[in-house]
């Protein structure tokens, strides 16, 4: 049966980009470099939101990087309808207000999306929206809860709750960033899911939450896209509307407060590329255990993820363990298991 209102898919691209440094950089973030394909993350991300049921996406992205986001997107053949470019951030939850306003305001389902995510199994991300998509006409607010497989303590979990229909259940609670022993027993409880950020509803009802849980939000978003500058599909909302935003996420400013969240649990080999670390563990190793992108040598060395820019010969010999990025004059180098303290060097370098 065909579907009357098309899927808008909501691209979310304003990070900045500092997890993945060298390679990543706030002139080209994440979700604009080749990290797992050939293609970009963020190319990934439109196409696995491409086809009939979905219409051309709405894409939320930094002001400065205009020009490399529809170049990407056109090499894809993904045009955006909008391209929204913010003129400071705010988080995610006044970034999906401003794509709710462009897609028109009505009961058409968005589906919001980090621009820098992996999705393995793109059939199962799509089996499960289908399945989401009769609460979400209804007027609930439905997350993806990603199957866990490890006490992650980076990431937010979701308890499940009651069933309300085949697959879907309606969200007990959002747990923030666990101990370590919390996240243990969440695992083994089996009923928690991880947060994966990715949500699908309808733009009339997430406007009408924050209007409820987060009104001087929803009136700071508006105001900047009635005073919005427009040229082709690219907006500029208003930066002086836009600055009185309050900076708050979606899941405290709605979807923590709202009574109708559904959660979906999926398994879709999924993968936030948080670290080089979680880049290592997702990509395919050679018989060494080794992970190795551009002109790069190893000689007797085991489990490592090396990664060099065109140009930029390196080589390991005899080591283990270790991860070396060279990125032009960059060159970065530390043992697996650290990569998370890639923050410790940009604070230490802007110091």
């Amino acid at each position: 049966m065909p579907r009357s209102k098309p899927i808008i898919p909501v691209i979310l691209s304003g990070g900045s980009g500092t997890r993945l440094w060298p390679m990543s950089r706030p002139e080209k973030p994440n979700q604009l470099l080749s990290l797992t394909a050939e293609q970009t993350m963020l190319q990934l991300t439109a196409r696995r939101a491409s086809g009939e049921q979905f219409a051309k996406p709405v894409v939320v992205a930094n002001a400065f990087h205009a020009d490399l986001v529809e170049e990407q997107l056109a090499d894809v053949a993904s045009s955006a309808q909008a391209l929204i470019l913010e003129p400071i951030g705010r988080n995610t939850a006044p970034a999906i207000a401003l794509a709710a306003i462009a897609a028109g305001a009505g009961s058409e389902p968005i589906l919001v999306m980090p621009s820098d995510h992996v999705i393995a199994d793109v059939d199962s991300f799509h089996a499960a929206i289908e399945t989401a998509l009769p609460l979400v006409n209804e007027g609930w607010l439905v997350t993806f809860g990603i199957a866990p497989d490890a006490p992650e303590t980076g990431y937010g979990w979701i308890k499940v709750g009651e069933k309300l229909a085949e697959g879907v259940h309606r969200v007990e609670r959002f747990v923030e960033k666990p101990p370590r022993e919390k996240a243990e027993a969440m695992l083994a409880s089996g009923d928690h899911a991880w947060n994966g950020g990715i949500f699908l509803f309808r733009a009339d009802m997430y406007l009408g939450a924050l209007s409820v849980y987060a009104p001087e939000m929803l009136v700071a978003a508006q105001q900047s896209m009635d005073r919005a500058r427009r040229e082709g599909t690219r907006i500029w909302p208003d930066a002086e509307s836009f600055a009185a935003c309050p900076s708050d996420s979606i899941d405290y400013a709605v979807m923590e407060k709202a009574p109708r969240v559904a959660v979906v649990p999926v398994s879709m080999g999924w993968s936030d590329v948080g670290s080089w670390d979680a880049l290592h563990a997702i990509s395919d190793p050679d018989e060494g255990g080794n992970v190795v992108r551009g002109d790069v040598v190893v000689i007797d060395a085991t489990n490592c993820l090396v990664q060099s820019e065109p140009g930029k010969r390196v080589a390991l010999v005899g080591v283990k363990d270790l991860i070396v990025v060279v990125s032009g004059a960059d060159v970065l180098v530390l043992p697996r298991g650290r990569s998370q303290e890639v923050k410790k060097i940009i604070e230490a370098m802007n110091d």
